[in-house]
């Protein structure tokens, strides 16, 4: 039995993946996947016995810019994507028995698995990004900010979008290879019966007609390497300090160190994680330690509490290991509703990254560093889940097995 698991984007979208592709091997499953050509997560597969499948440009030279490419170099992209994985996915998926998306970038996805007759699954890491009247759609970058205020008609309105980018290439590739033509993209890929790859505490689905959501679970592994000496000798030297880091994003260049002096003036310790945007704020004084890539789930722990980005993989960590969370969110996926997760779950803060005053920031710190927010971030950290990834292994080859 053999599956191809195919996404596009950072290491937050690569990961959870890779946390399926293990629970699958341990089925018995071999997996082989589509990601980005990213050095780090070719490694990262190759140490765990998989085949990577090179797709589209390198993420982290695309992430390098401060700001993001223009609407027209970001259409020329997408649809220069769809092309890439016409070409690749096909060979691929050769001698696999299903296909496994993730991310709405797998426009080509369905309809290789539908050309070859295997077993196609979406998965979302968000509800967000899923069509509800209970939520609006995430931000797109590029496309036009609608007007509208009531969420059917964003969700309408962000099909058209969708159709507007896609549906012409989509459709090109389809008829090449004798299939009907689809009239709504987003929806085709979503199918009608999405897997949400996400914590039914934090992140949970609220029932939809017409869309037969199966919430698995997150998808994480448990990291249990140790912290670098150097930092357990900073954790050592004084009270807990506070996280902060960006993971993939790159924040606006004065944030993290807004962040910095406000954590400074509650007199708290720092630690800065240097991620993509290679932050590094150390100076001459001894209460600021920079630090590389090291295992959240050892460190949050640790911590007073976790200034973030709002990306799905920290917002759950950060939640499990108890720690209270400050997001800023960039106005881009799913950040700003997993900033508006933490604050509803009332377990931190969440700030308006773009229009962040020093004011915002201060309170913001000052209130998570507070025993009461405290003891409030720690309630459901014993009620999150952390086998949403077998649960997923074990449900596609289950039905892998029924299918044969």
């Amino acid at each position: 039995m053999r599956v191809l698991l195919s996404t596009y984007g950072t290491r937050g979208d690569v990961e959870p993946l890779v946390a399926l592709a293990v629970r699958l091997q341990e089925l018995g499953v071999e997996v082989r996947m589509c990601a980005p050509p990213d050095e780090e997560f070719a490694q990262r597969l190759a140490g765990l016995g998989m085949e990577l499948v090179p797709v589209g440009p390198p993420v982290r030279e695309l992430m390098r810019g401060t700001t993001l490419p223009s609407a027209a170099e970001l259409a020329r992209y997408r649809t220069e994507m769809v092309a890439t994985q016409f070409d690749v996915f096909p060979g691929a998926a050769d001698g696999c028995d299903a296909l496994v998306a993730a991310g709405l970038a797998q426009i080509a996805a369905r309809s290789v698995a539908e050309a070859a007759g295997i077993h196609y699954v979406y998965a979302s890491y968000s509800a967000v990004n899923l069509p509800s009247p209970y939520h609006a759609p995430p931000p797109r970058p590029g496309w036009p900010e609608p007007e509208a205020t009531d969420n059917r008609t964003l969700w309408e309105l962000d099909a058209q979008n969708v159709n507007a980018q896609f549906a012409e290439p989509l459709n090109d590739h389809r008829a090449a290879l004798g299939l009907p033509a689809v009239d709504n993209v987003r929806d085709h890929v979503y199918s009608d019966r999405p897997w949400l790859a996400a914590d039914p505490v934090l992140g949970p689905w609220r029932e939809t007609p017409g869309l037969d959501v199966i919430q698995t679970g997150a998808w994480s592994l448990p990291d249990e390497r140790p912290l670098p000496a150097e930092l357990e000798a900073f954790l050592d030297a004084g009270a807990p300090p506070v996280y902060v880091g960006f993971g993939s994003m790159r924040p606006a260049p004065d944030i993290a160190r807004r962040a910095v002096e406000a954590i400074r003036g509650q007199g708290r310790r720092v630690l800065v994680s240097r991620g993509w945007a290679d932050l590094d704020l150390a100076d001459d004084r001894d209460d600021c330690f920079t630090i590389g890539e090291v295992s959240h789930q050892s460190l949050f722990g640790r911590v007073a509490a976790v200034v973030h980005h709002g990306g799905a993989g920290t917002t759950l960590t950060a939640a499990r290991a108890g720690a209270p969370q400050v997001v800023v969110p960039l106005r881009l996926a799913d950040n700003p509703y997993w900033a508006g997760q933490v604050a509803d779950l009332d377990i931190g803060a969440a700030l308006d990254g773009p229009t962040l005053t020093d004011e915002s920031l201060n309170v913001a710190v000052k209130t998570v560093l507070a025993p009461e927010t405290r003891a409030r971030a720690k309630s459901p950290s014993g009620k999150l889940g952390t086998d949403g990834a077998a649960v997923a292994a074990s449900r596609l080859h289950d039905a892998l097995v029924r299918k044969s």
